[in-house]
């Protein structure tokens, strides 16, 4: 019985030997030194593909950052953000609380779901 673990080690031990089979018969055609043409240049750098590129980059690598959950304990019995305060002023104001604050987090949110830094997160690309 082959295991999934040794068949995939085939697989590779065979793909990398018809590669270096191929590199090693394409040196062997190889005839004579090549001609010496002067310094070697460099290729003009496309600037607007390159800052594509780097944009697509980190927004692969940004994404999983704003959805990272921030609060490990979210959810569970030993969460300390799951304890709010609320503080209800005299003369029939609104209470003020810290709920709307760790809600989210308490909730097992990430970055984007925090109520004041959340909207800047839609900046980043990702």
């Amino acid at each position: 019985m082959v295991s999934k673990k040794s068949g995939a080690c085939l697989v590779v031990a065979v793909g990398a030997t018809m590669l270096l089979g191929a590199g090693s018969a394409q040196a062997a055609t190889t005839t004579g030194s090549a001609p010496a043409s002067g310094p070697a240049k460099l290729a003009k750098t496309d600037v607007g593909q390159a800052l594509n590129g780097t944009t697509s980059g980190l927004g692969y690598g940004l994404a999983p950052v704003k959805d990272l959950r921030l609060d490990p304990w979210a959810n569970s019995s030993a969460d300390v953000l799951n304890n709010g305060a609320t503080v209800k002023p005299d003369q029939g104001l609104a209470s003020v609380g810290t709920g709307g604050l760790t809600g989210p987090l308490s909730a097992g949110g990430g970055i984007r779901d925090l109520p004041l830094v959340g909207g800047l997160t839609g900046v980043l690309p990702g």
